[in-house]
């Protein structure tokens, strides 16, 4: 760490410091590097930190970045977050995962390859309009594509004023590119899939030199060298939290973040003819009409349809999900009573 650690440094700021109040001043304000079953490990002004879990506090509770308050031997309390980047955790139901805290930049990191998807683009995205935080997509691998371009104009039109760059990970000249967002006081969370040089552009960044993971050339994929998220000084004074290669992304509650990334979208939503419409093959749509007139991408729409529905069933209670499979159910024995008569006829 080349840099000295001062309480502005890690990222302090007015917003945390409005926070306390007399009976605070006595407490050391300490800034989450990692977060464990039963302590976690912090940096402060005076240098690192390791504290235990104590009380009803859980690792759950927590993510990296997040500022609480010690009394040097324990966690006296957690200051509110300026930004949460967090996701539906695999296979556990709606259980909400905290990715990192009080995050200033997303880098969205995908590569000028195979790697390449859209709809998973428009996840990311998603996720740090619901959270706050800028993001901007970095397309690396841009040295070895022959159409990087191209690629570069797809992400762009993905959400409206949308900056993407398209870079070499291992240009040494990256971190002067990246500089307006990796200053002292700020910090970037890098977030995407294995394999598109997240680890390289890591390294890049700060000075180091982890271990990188070969992809395989069929589909793009690559090997997880990121394990667990971890934070990591960057030479231009701020602060980089990288994160496990994340190629499925679960949206928690995100609608505002889904309808910011689709405002093509919804800014039609109000002019169909019917306030009940489906979108689908009502006459007076707007939205099939900006799509027989080339305004809207059809497949653009189907995404946005998509998330808005995962959504909804992210956030029902056990017993919406019981009704919404019984009418499903019921809609399902119709269609199939509909095509045996039609069967029985022919």
């Amino acid at each position: 760490m080349d840099h000295p650690l001062t309480l502005a440094s890690l990222g302090w700021s007015n917003f945390f410091l409005s926070q306390l109040d007399e009976a605070d001043l006595d407490l050391t304000p300490i800034r989450i590097s990692g977060v464990h079953r039963a302590r976690i490990d912090g940096l402060s002004a005076e240098g690192p930190v390791t504290l235990p879990m104590t009380g009803t506090l859980t690792a759950g509770d927590l993510a990296i970045g997040d500022w609480v308050l010690s009394d040097g031997e324990r966690i006296v309390r957690c200051l509110d977050r300026k930004t949460l980047l967090s996701r539906l955790a695999a296979g556990t139901g709606n259980l909400v995962q905290n990715i990192a805290a009080n995050v200033d930049t997303l880098f969205i990191v995908t590569s000028c390859n195979a790697d390449f998807n859209p709809a998973r683009l428009e996840r990311y995205l998603a996720l740090a309009a619901e959270s706050g935080t800028e993001p901007v997509i970095l397309l690396t691998k841009a040295d070895t594509s022959d159409d990087a371009e191209s690629y570069r104009v797809q992400a762009g039109h993905l959400r409206r004023n949308q900056l993407v760059l398209a870079l070499d990970a291992r240009d040494p000249t990256v971190a002067e590119t990246l500089a307006p967002w990796c200053r002292e006081g700020q910090t970037v969370a890098l977030l995407g899939t294995s394999g598109v040089g997240k680890t390289t552009l890591t390294n890049t960044l700060t000075g180091t030199t982890g271990e990188t993971g070969a992809i395989r050339e069929s589909d793009a994929r690559g090997r997880h060298t990121t394990t667990s998220r971890s934070i990591h000084a960057m030479t231009g004074g701020g602060w980089l939290i990288d994160t496990p290669g994340m190629r499925s992304l679960s949206l928690a509650d995100a609608v505002e973040g889904i309808d910011a990334v689709f405002e093509d979208v919804t800014e039609l939503l109000g002019q169909c003819k019917f306030r009940d419409c489906t979108h689908t093959s009502e006459p007076g749509c707007a939205l099939q009409l900006a799509i027989r007139e080339g305004r809207l991408d059809e497949a653009r729409l189907k995404r946005w349809d998509k998330l808005r529905r995962e959504d909804r069933i992210h956030k029902e209670t056990p017993a919406e999900a019981r009704e919404r499979m019984r009418k499903f159910g019921k809609m399902a024995k119709t269609v199939q009573a509909a095509k045996a008569r039609k069967r029985g006829k022919s």
